[in-house]
């Protein structure tokens, strides 16, 4: 992987959220392809029960003070940066005092989702992009790990099509078992098509669901990887009829030349 960038866009990464599937992978992936000689960034959204302090997150006035419309409101973007101790990785965290200053990540205390999820997931996606461009960095790969990444395949496809930056990148996603039972916002579709996606594209979206919010990601991606054991069955079908490449399931002590491989014969 020596000398190829890497993208890595997630809803959870480890040390500055809680330990699970997504957020451990989303840190171990990049970590290895890190210490194989390749250039990775990371972006995640910066939720309000981040730490800043202790993480030493900082703001990138630089990269920040544009405004994104997300269900056409004006939403400023703030930049924040911080980098994971001891491994010379930086992390870039997606922020706005509306979407995520709230105390948890995608639900309250009582378990309930925030009824916003979708319109976080779309400000997400489109701040990722927007500061990437501003970086002027070109990945060969973005690779999406969680739900709430999973709108950027779908925006690179339709929105950011016209994009010279991007015109080499291929996007792979990695679909994880099922992390909500409920849907989301019932007018996401048509918060999507407001900015220009056609709607034969993210029919899927009618019933906004994980999986078929991961259906319209994966239709968006350029290849897939199966990153958990518990992918429904539903799902893992819909991968596997997909004709896209795709890898299956690989134990977490054997992942690392799987990946390097993938990347290297599939995806590249």
């Amino acid at each position: 992987m020596k000398d190829k960038r890497i993208l890595y866009v997630s809803s959870e990464v480890v040390p500055y959220l809680a330990e699970n599937e997504v957020s451990l992978m989303s840190y171990d992936v990049p970590k290895m392809v890190n210490d194989q000689g390749g250039q990775i960034r990371i972006f995640m959204p910066r939720y309000g029960n981040i730490n800043e302090r202790r993480h030493q997150l900082h703001e990138v006035i630089r990269l920040s003070g544009m405004n994104l419309v997300v269900n056409d409101l004006d939403m400023p973007l703030i930049i924040k940066v911080a980098s994971i101790p001891k491994e010379r990785i930086q992390v870039y965290f997606i922020d706005n005092d509306e979407y995520f200053k709230r105390k948890a990540t995608f639900a309250d205390e009582e378990g309930v989702m925030y009824p916003d999820n979708d319109e976080r997931a779309i400000f997400f996606a489109k701040g990722v992009v927007e500061t990437v461009k501003k970086l002027n960095w070109v990945p060969d790969i973005i690779h999406v790990h969680g739900w709430m990444a999973a709108m950027l395949p779908i925006y690179m496809k339709h929105f950011y099509k016209n994009e010279a930056l991007f015109s080499d990148t291929k996007i792979v996603t990695s679909v994880y078992s099922q992390s909500f039972d409920t849907n989301l916002d019932p007018e996401m579709i048509n918060k999507v098509k407001m900015d220009g996606v056609p709607e034969e594209a993210v029919s899927d979206l009618e019933t906004p669901n994980f999986e078929n919010i991961m259906k319209a990601t994966i239709k968006h991606s350029d290849a897939v990887i199966i990153a958990s054991n518990g992918v429904s069955s539903s799902l893992t079908k819909y991968i596997e009829s997909s004709g896209k490449p795709f890898l299956p399931f690989v134990p977490k002590d054997a992942f690392a030349e799987a990946y390097s491989n993938f990347y290297n014969n599939e995806v590249l």
